[in-house]
């Protein structure tokens, strides 16, 4: 299955996609980022890094997913977030990895909304 990305969109070289992927206008893959099979990735939203999107996903328009915590205990320690298969996140919304002495792997479950 082919891959759908738009031509303004920005996927770091490190980025691993899965097949069928679809990404609109004006998103941002970061590095260290894995999109599972046939995601959606809707115009304007941003997978900073260190993120896993499990197969199926939807991210809405706007969302922010795997950006720093906003945790004041945070010092720069290498944190991963892992979304689950068939999970969607909703417009302008933001999932952060976690905080966490030694890596913290912050996870959302299958099927969430």
């Amino acid at each position: 299955m082919k891959n759908r990305i738009h031509p303004s969109a920005s996927i770091h070289p490190t980025a691993v996609l899965g097949d069928g992927v679809d990404i609109g206008p004006f998103v941002v893959v970061g590095p260290e980022v894995k999109i599972g099979d046939r995601a959606h990735l809707m115009p304007h939203c941003h997978i900073v890094t260190r993120t896993v999107l499990g197969n199926d996903c939807h991210i809405c328009t706007g969302a922010a997913v795997g950006g720093d915590p906003q945790d004041l205990k945070f010092r720069g320690e290498p944190t991963d977030l892992y979304i689950g298969d068939r999970t969607r996140i909703g417009e302008f919304a933001t999932v952060n990895r976690g905080t966490g002495v030694g890596g913290c792997k912050t996870n959302c479950g299958a099927d969430g909304l």
